[in-house]
């Protein structure tokens, strides 16, 4: 279905755009123009996501700063991995409904598993910086302020900001007697947006995938789905 009310989701969430067409911009995948060559004039939203990751860094490093007084640079880091990863914003992106206008080709559209959810991911990141061109910073910290921080009590209640690849490596020499190593599967995307998927490895048998935007944060992703597998 090409045709989605978009000011429908606007409402849901209580925006108000200026321009509705940067709220459709955010929600297009380059795959639907592929399908939708009338339509290549409107853009995908890869400009956006690029924009809105840069809003992401300065919003949520503010907002810990000033939950967090009396916590050093290292706890603060880490904190905000856990809070912008890929996992935590298509969760906040699926609670608020986003699965169900995005743009995407047919056979994008049939793939409901990571693929989804770093499609959805971006898609959250591209409405951050749809948010910020309309209505400014302020607008985007507001947004950011009800949809996305408070997952931060979450992610320190339950530790989600611990290092993964440590936690992994402790685990598996405890259980297995093996130091895990970690292997590039495949690299996707355009140069710019590039994204990594690695793999790690207990006794050279593939336990779990990771993606990121660096080796490193796939590492991470790659430990985090190796614990939950394993049930460490």
């Amino acid at each position: 279905m090409s045709e989605k009310n978009f000011s429908e989701f606007a409402q849901k969430l209580n925006l108000v755009f200026k321009d509705e067409s940067l709220l459709r911009l955010a929600f297009t995948h380059r795959s639907y123009l592929n399908e939708h060559r009338e339509e290549a004039h409107r853009g995908h939203n890869e400009r956006l996501e690029f924009l809105g990751d840069a809003v992401l860094e300065l919003t949520s490093t503010r907002f810990l700063y000033d939950r967090f007084p009396t916590h050093q640079e290292g706890d603060l880091t880490a904190y905000r991995a856990a809070l912008v990863n890929a996992n935590t914003l298509s969760e906040v992106a699926a609670r608020i409904g986003m699965n169900d206008y995005l743009l995407l080709s047919k056979g994008e559209a049939k793939d409901l598993g990571r693929a989804r959810q770093i499609l959805l991911a971006n898609a959250f990141e591209a409405l951050i910086g749809a948010v910020y061109l309309d209505q400014g910073y302020d607008g985007a910290e507001h947004f950011l302020s009800r949809y996305l921080f408070p997952k931060i009590d979450e992610i320190v209640k339950k530790r989600l900001w611990q290092d993964a690849k440590s936690a992994f490596q402790e685990k598996a020499q405890e259980h297995e007697g093996e130091t895990p190593t970690y292997a590039v599967l495949r690299e996707e995307g355009p140069d710019h947006d590039k994204q990594f998927v690695m793999g790690v490895y207990v006794r050279n048998v593939l336990v779990a995938e990771g993606e990121g935007r660096s080796k490193q944060e796939a590492e991470q992703e790659a430990a985090r789905a190796g614990l939950e597998r394993k049930g460490w």
